[in-house]
């Protein structure tokens, strides 16, 4: 079932998007529909707090792919404003950014972060997770071998708050960019694992040619 939209509300979608995927693009077009949100800011990752420097493929590169798989949604765009950052990316001080750019546009700020449950029951862990929390409701996404918490531990950990997050049904794609990675790296087909102008792109760069690594981000 589609929302009504809510003017003015923007969805967040964090990540290296390393490289950007189709299950990137659904899970952000689920969220969209299901809570109505106006548009959807994707927000590539400078430096991972917890990635050591130089493991991460270049800014350029990531936010070139990003580009490229938006470019058909309306809806969709890029936010520049954890690359052209210094320091570590953590999400706590984007959301805030964010929202006080809102503010300063004189609209009512109307904030949601989309994560995966998997990355959701990490939050107690992250930088400022209740100045976060605050600052935006929470979309969670399911993903296959974690399921969704149950209320005690919501409450343990955020007690008030669970008014402020949504759990969305859908999409269960079981994509991640550490496997495409892979993928590449031996020679391997990715092709409807991603738009079809970012493999062309990751082939034109020759990007991802060595064996992947993790790439979790909180």
């Amino acid at each position: 079932m589609v929302a009504h939209v809510r003017a003015g509300s923007i969805g967040i979608m964090g990540g290296t998007f390393d490289p950007i995927h189709v299950g990137h693009l659904a899970i952000a077009e689920e969220a969209r529909g299901a809570l109505g949100l106006e548009r959807i800011l994707f927000v590539p990752a400078g430096q991972p707090p917890h990635k050591p420097v130089g493991t991460v493929t270049v800014a350029a590169h990531r936010v070139a792919m990003i580009e490229l798989a938006i470019a058909d949604n309306l809806a969709f765009e890029l936010s520049r404003l954890e690359v052209d950052r210094p320091g570590p990316s953590y999400t706590a001080e984007t959301v805030a950014e964010i929202r006080r750019a809102e503010e300063a546009a004189g609209r009512p700020p109307d904030l949601t972060l989309i994560l995966s449950v998997e990355t959701f029951k990490e939050l107690p862990g992250w930088h400022e997770p209740d100045r976060l929390l605050a600052a935006a409701r929470l979309a969670v996404v399911p993903r296959e071998g974690y399921p969704a918490p149950d209320p005690g531990w919501l409450n343990d950990h955020f007690p008030g708050q669970a008014e402020r997050v949504d759990f969305l049904e859908g999409p269960r794609l079981g994509l991640s960019s550490t496997a495409l990675r892979d993928r590449v790296a031996h020679q391997r087909s990715i092709r409807y694992l991603v738009p079809a102008a970012v493999g062309r792109y990751i082939d034109d760069h020759h990007l991802y040619r060595e064996a992947a690594t993790g790439d979790v981000r909180p």
